[in-house]
């Protein structure tokens, strides 16, 4: 396990759980926090044997209650834009190019809702609570809750939790599909990483693959998106993982990949 002040990161069956480790102010994201999980996605980045990302915050009441408030008093525009662009977690975790699931086991508001929705898969617990309540502060999600809200769930449904800044619970918020799973709260770790482990049976290669192209779903125009996977299908023909997988399914046997 590696360990700061602030985060948690374990390694453990080619998972990684990556833990916001404030639970006396509902896990709040500051500049600590921030630097600190770009900095522990960029060496999960480079280990090979981490094949998946589990997020989460920790104590029971919250995954990221939000932005650390108190940062906001006093701060100058310049200031306040150079501390997003440079702690940009949001981005981080979007571009990391190996599957992240959030965990959501609590208060999922603002930057930890934001956060949460640029997770590939999230799981919810059910007394999970999610909202995006910037404008209560005067202000409007800073984090692409105005971008990743509306492609996640329909427009106006995103509008009305923007302009309300109401929090909703976690059955009401798989219904929109703002989250993909809700289990009982005691059944939250288990399920999620669970998932994680299934998932990181697979070859790292086509997991990254495949969320290259998803996420290609997003951005592109549907044309430009087909031949964008072609060429990703293409190129895994290239790994050794692919053989042994063919090798694997002819064989009747379960694949063994390695990675390369």
């Amino acid at each position: 396990m590696t360990e700061s002040n602030v985060l948690l990161v374990e390694r453990q069956d080619r998972v990684a759980t990556i833990t916001v480790n404030r639970p006396d102010k509902m896990n709040a994201l500051n500049v600590e926090v921030r630097r600190a999980l770009v900095s522990a996605l960029g060496e999960l980045r480079q280990d090979d044997e981490v094949r998946v990302v589990v997020i989460t915050g920790a104590g029971e009441k919250a995954f990221i209650a939000g932005s650390d408030i108190g940062e906001f008093k006093g701060a100058r525009p310049v200031d306040q834009y150079r501390k997003m662009v440079e702690g940009d977690i949001y981005s981080a975790v979007e571009r990391f190019p190996k599957p992240v699931i959030a965990m959501i086991n609590g208060f999922c508001l603002g930057g930890g809702c934001e956060l949460a929705m640029a997770c590939d898969i999230r799981i919810a617990g059910d007394k999970a609570k999610l909202g995006q309540p910037e404008t209560n502060l005067g202000i409007i999600p800073g984090g692409g809750g105005t971008q990743r809200l509306p492609r996640l769930v329909r427009q106006g449904i995103a509008m009305r939790l923007i302009y309300t800044g109401e929090i909703i619970d976690a059955a009401y918020a798989l219904e929109i599909g703002l989250v993909d799973q809700v289990v009982p709260q005691d059944a939250l770790k288990e399920e999620a990483l669970g998932l994680a482990a299934k998932i990181a049976q697979k070859s790292p290669a086509s997991l990254q693959a495949a969320k290259e192209c998803v996420r290609a779903a997003w951005r592109m125009p549907l044309d430009e998106g087909l031949q964008y996977e072609k060429v990703w299908f293409g190129l895994l023909f290239s790994t050794d993982d692919m053989d042994e997988g063919v090798a694997a399914f002819l064989e009747k046997r379960r694949p063994e990949f390695k990675g390369t």
